[in-house]
């Protein structure tokens, strides 16, 4: 089973918040129902900067621990090597989920003749 370390933090980026979890679309979604959950309303956990996907659970959670106990300038350090503009990787996942949830639409075969037309 697939887990997420990810990285989430508020549109100042004064807070930096590591979690762990099994589904990072309805975590994201939980952040954005529950936006005063952890901090007060100018401080909303809700743009994801970074995240991995580790397939054992072992490994993730020793991962999420490791990573726990890096000081804000490591942490700061791990989110620019893969995301150098702080921008909110939700919009990809959101993009993601909805091209897995969509079924392949194939042309017919007719559409398909008038494309290769000599």
């Amino acid at each position: 089973m697939k887990r997420y370390i990810y990285i989430i933090t508020d549109r100042n980026r004064n807070n930096l918040h590591v979690g762990l979890c099994s589904d990072l679309t309805k975590t994201l979604q939980f952040y954005r129902e529950m936006p005063t959950l952890f901090f007060d309303s100018s401080q909303q956990l809700n743009r994801l900067v970074y995240f991995e996907e580790i397939r054992n659970e072992e490994q993730a959670m020793e991962r999420f621990k490791f990573v726990s106990t890096f000081t804000r300038p490591q942490k700061e350090k791990m989110i620019r090597s893969v995301n150098p503009d702080w921008i909110d990787l939700t919009i990809g996942l959101n993009f993601e989920n909805t091209m897995k949830a969509r079924p392949m639409m194939r042309p017919s075969v007719s559409a398909a003749r008038k494309l290769v037309t000599f």
